[in-house]
């Protein structure tokens, strides 16, 4: 079973190897050489401290599974270096979902649904990032040794759950997902289950039983209605 928890101050500790080293999204290019894992808790710390909670982490086993991180855009450098740039205003900026090696299937998708959930609450309304197709990135890379290819999430990934292209390129668009559409987003994170359990051979999940973050908002009552509540407190 995967389990995630907020990312703070007191949570970094539990990022794994490559979660911890990768400072794709916090450096502009690729710069002088630096201690990556000092930067990206530099990076984790005066966010957390200006903003609030900047990611969640997934284990699995007891062992790091995962990371999404994600903060306003003018706290992550790399935001303005795409071609598809700038972040809607009104929007926070997904700035990586990465996956632990071995971690278990669907990782992502419940590391997504913390997000939003967290998101949500918070008030903010929508989510951006900027994807990759299956052209080639180029030679965009980071002081740890990562690059385009590895640190942005597949496009037709964030299609699949819900995210629709804002701003096309030929290999880096940028995404959106609407947070205020809780029921469309949940339609979508379900259908990209039942497509991962039919690839991985596992029997199909019952009619109305939820999996991941879905369950927990679920079992939390923070269901569509609560995004009407959310949309209330907004006003």
């Amino acid at each position: 079973m995967t389990f995630v928890r907020p990312l703070d101050l007191s949570t970094v500790n539990r990022l794994g190897a490559r979660s911890r080293r990768c400072v794709y999204w916090q450096t502009e290019g690729d710069g002088v050489p630096g201690d990556p894992e000092f930067e990206k808790e530099a990076w984790i710390s005066r966010v957390a401290l200006e903003w609030g909670v900047c990611g969640q982490v997934a284990e699995a086993a007891g062992r790091p599974a995962g990371a999404a991180f994600y903060a306003p855009p003018g706290m992550v450098p790399r935001a303005a270096c795409f071609p598809t740039s700038p972040v809607g205003a009104d929007a926070v900026l997904l700035a990586g979902l990465d996956e632990e090696p071995d971690a278990p299937s669907g990782v992502r998708t419940t590391l997504l649904g913390a997000v939003v959930e967290d998101l949500r609450g918070r008030g903010i309304k929508a989510v951006e990032t900027f994807g990759l197709t299956n052209g080639d990135p180029g030679g965009i890379t980071s002081r740890d040794g990562c690059g385009a290819s590895a640190c942005l999430t597949s496009a037709a990934f964030l299609v699949e759950h819900g995210f629709t292209v804002v701003a096309e390129h030929e290999t880096h668009p940028r995404l959106r997902l609407d947070i205020e559409t809780d029921h469309l987003w949940k339609a979508d994170v379900e259908r990209a289950l039942d497509q991962l359990f039919a690839e991985r051979g596992f029997p199909s999940r019952k009619i109305g039983v939820l999996s991941g973050a879905t369950a927990r908002m679920r079992a939390r009552g923070r269901g569509p209605r609560l995004s009407r509540a959310g949309a209330a407190r907004s006003r």
